[in-house]
């Protein structure tokens, strides 16, 4: 379990770093390329060192969103590298994956509702974000509109989506609020509107 909690953490740590990178560096350059595939393997190793851990522990919560959390690089990826519009079974497999983890979190909220834990909120939150963006993204796959601008702003939906999963993470290991759901909502009332502005900006 160390092991596995290290290769975690230092997995968070690259994926943090090489966003910071991809989101600086001039898109569709060498660097932007080579950072943003730094990233995912940073989320893939998040990812499978998550599921164990979550499955020894019983922690259904790290469960779910280390599958919501690795959907958002994984679609973001697949995003980039897709250019034809048209969506593989992987794709299907994926968004499948994203709307159960969202119905997932909201039916862990209403089960911390109703054992009167207030950190419900957290579940009802990244559900809902959970449910919007599979929802999109299944959209965008039955109507194959991931061409030009549609596609790079998909792109940049989910790979600044897992990058909020990321920040997240990191200032709720390091930092101690009370009540203890607004540090793990914030980063995602923070960015959102800047990714909403800057898809804005992509599809004009």
């Amino acid at each position: 379990m160390h092991l596995l909690l290290a290769i975690h953490i230092g997995s968070g740590a690259t994926a943090l770093v090489a966003s910071m990178v991809a989101i600086i560096s001039a898109k569709g350059k060498k660097q932007h390329v080579r950072a943003g595939r730094v990233y995912f393997l940073g989320m893939l190793g998040i990812f499978i060192t998550a599921i164990p851990m979550a499955l020894v522990s019983g922690n259904q919560f790290l469960f779910i969103t280390a599958i919501f959390s690795f959907y958002l690089a994984f679609a973001g990826l697949r995003f980039a590298r897709n250019r034809t519009g048209v969506a593989a079974t992987v794709d299907w497999i994926a968004v499948l994956l994203m709307l159960l983890s969202g119905v997932g979190l909201w039916l862990l909220a209403a089960v911390y509702f109703i054992g009167g834990n207030a950190d419900f909120v957290i579940p009802v939150v990244f559900g809902t974000v959970a449910l919007a963006l599979g929802f999109r993204d299944y959209r965008t796959h039955k109507n194959q509109t991931a061409q030009g601008p549609q596609r790079i702003a998909s792109h940049l939906s989910n790979m600044l989506g897992g990058t909020i999963a990321v920040i997240t993470a990191v200032l709720v290991v390091n930092i101690d609020m009370q009540p203890s759901w607004i540090i793990w909502i914030l980063p995602t009332l923070v960015i959102t509107p800047l990714i909403i502005w800057w898809n804005t900006k992509v599809l004009k």
